[in-house]
C-alpha cells in the first residue's frame, strides 16, 4: 500500500428535509452576504429556491443571485460570478444544484479569493491561495463535488475542458435530501450513476500497492450503485434507492475509495474531458462511451485488477484464463451500461469524429495531462489516439 492523507472537512446533513437546515448552517458559518448560485429552472419550479431564499431572509442573511449554470459549466459565467461577488462583497457561496453548479461555485470562489485570472488554475500555471467558503443543497447524485476537492470548467472559446483540484474548495456543508433527485429524467439519473461508478473505477484500476479494505469498500460501492441503478430504472421515486445512490456519489469522490493506492488512473476522465469540451456531451454518457475501449487497451498491463473486478464486482464465475475472465468483466460492465441506457461507443453517443478531430482530442488530452496519464497503463499521446479510434470504430 501507499501512504495517504484523507481529508474530508464537509459537514453532511442527510435525509428528508435536510434543506430546511440551510439557514442555521449559514449562520453557523457566519455568512453575512451570500451568492446564491444555481442552474436552470427546475429548482425554481420545484419551489426549492423559494424555500432557500425564505430561509436566508428569515435569518437576516443578505444575498445576491446568479443562475444559468449548464452541464460542462462555462468559464464565461464563472467570470460573471467573480465580478458579481466582488462588487457585492460576497463572503459565502451557496449552491442549489448538482456537480456542475458546485464546480462553477468553486471556480468563482478561487477567482474572488485568489485574484488574477481564474483560468490560470485550470491551466495549472498558478496555484490558488484561497477560495470563498461554499455550501451546497444537492439536487443531483453524480459528480461528488459536494465533498471533493475537484472542479471542472469548460472554456467557451475552443471548448477546452480542464480540471483543478485543491482542498481549499471542499464545501463547508452539504445538505442531501434524496427526495430532491426524484424528478430527474431517467437519462440524467443513469449518467449520474455512471459518473459515480467511474470515480471509483478510476481509483480501483491501478498498478502498484493497494489496500484490501479500500478494495472491499470500492467493490461494495460499485455493486450498490449498479443494484440501485436498476431499481431506479423501474421505480424512479424509490427513496431508499435514491439515498443509496446519493451517498455513494459523495463517497466515490471524497477520497475514501482511493486510500492506500497510488492516486488513481483517471485516464477515462481525461479522455472524456476532451470529448465533452468539443461536443458538449453529458459527462456520464461520455465516460460510458469511452470506458470499454480504454479497458480493452490497458487490461493486460493491469490484469490482476481486472480479474479481481470481474469476480468481485461483476460476478463473473466459471473457468477460463485470467485474460478471458478480465474480458468477461469488461463485457459485463458494458452490458450494465446498456441496461440503463448508456452508450458504449462514440457512435452510440451520437458522435462521429473525423480523423483530424480524433488527433486533436488526443493532442489536447496529452497536453492537459502534461504528456502522460494513467496508472493501470501509462498512456502517451499515441495511446490516447488509439483509444479514441477504438471508441469511434466500435
Amino acid at each position: 500500500m501507499h501512504n495517504f492523507t484523507y481529508y474530508t472537512p464537509t459537514k453532511v446533513v442527510f435525509g428528508r428535509g435536510a434543506e430546511d437546515q440551510v439557514g442555521r448552517l449559514l449562520q453557523e458559518q457566519k455568512a453575512q452576504k451570500v451568492l446564491l448560485h444555481y442552474g436552470g429552472g427546475s429548482a425554481e419550479r420545484s419551489g426549492l429556491l423559494s424555500k432557500v431564499r425564505a430561509a436566508m431572509t428569515g435569518t437576516g442573511i443578505a444575498y445576491v443571485e446568479l443562475g444559468g449554470v449548464v452541464p460542462n459549466p462555462r468559464l464565461s459565467l464563472v467570470y460573471e460570478g467573480i465580478e458579481l461577488a466582488k462588487r457585492e462583497k460576497v463572503d459565502f457561496i451557496l449552491v442549489v444544484g448538482g456537480g456542475s453548479v458546485i464546480d462553477s461555485a468553486k471556480a468563482i470562489g478561487y477567482g474572488v479569493a485568489s485574484g488574477g485570472d481564474v483560468w490560470d488554475f485550470y491551466e495549472h500555471t498558478r496555484v490558488a491561495t484561497g477560495c470563498l467558503p461554499i455550501g451546497a443543497v444537492l439536487t443531483l447524485s453524480a459528480a461528488g463535488s459536494e465533498m471533493s476537492c475537484g472542479s471542472v470548467i469548460t472554456k467557451d472559446e475552443g471548448g477546452v475542458k480542464r480540471a483543478y483540484d485543491d482542498d481549499l474548495s471542499r464545501p463547508k456543508f452539504a445538505l442531501m435530501n434524496p427526495e430532491l433527485t426524484m424528478t430527474l429524467p431517467d437519462y440524467q439519473t443513469a449518467c449520474g450513476c455512471t459518473d459515480i461508478l467511474m470515480h471509483t473505477m478510476e481509483r480501483y484500476f491501478t498498478s502498484g500497492g493497494n489496500m484490501k479494505l479500500t478494495d472491499s469498500l470500492a467493490e461494495a460501492l460499485m455493486r450498490t450503485v449498479m443494484e440501485n441503478a436498476h431499481i431506479l430504472k423501474k421505480e424512479p421515486a424509490n427513496y431508499d434507492a435514491r439515498a443509496e445512490i446519493m451517498w455513494a456519489s459523495s463517497l466515490s469522490h471524497n477520497g475514501l475509495t482511493g486510500c492506500g493506492n497510488n492516486g488513481g488512473d483517471f485516464s477515462t476522465h481525461m479522455l472524456e474531458h476532451e470529448l465533452g469540451g468539443l461536443y458538449d456531451v453529458a459527462h456520464g454518457a461520455g465516460l460510458a462511451a469511452m470506458w470499454g475501449s480504454w479497458a480493452r487497451y490497458v487490461y493486460r498491463d493491469c490484469l490482476n485488477r481486472f480479474v479481481k473486478f470481474a469476480h468481485n464486482v461483476m460476478g463473473v464465475s466459471g473457468g477460463g484464463s485470467d485474460e478471458e475472465v478480465a474480458l468477461k468483466g469488461i463485457e459485463a460492465m458494458e452490458d450494465f451500461f446498456r441496461s440503463i441506457g448508456m452508450p458504449t461507443s462514440l457512435k452510440e453517443l451520437g458522435v462521429n469524429p473525423t480523423e483530424e478531430e480524433l488527433k486533436k482530442m488526443a493532442a489536447m488530452c496529452s497536453a492537459a495531462a502534461g504528456g502522460r496519464q494513467g496508472s493501470a497503463k501509462v498512456l502517451e499521446e499515441e495511446d490516447m489516439l488509439k483509444i479514441y479510434r477504438m471508441a469511434a470504430e466500435r
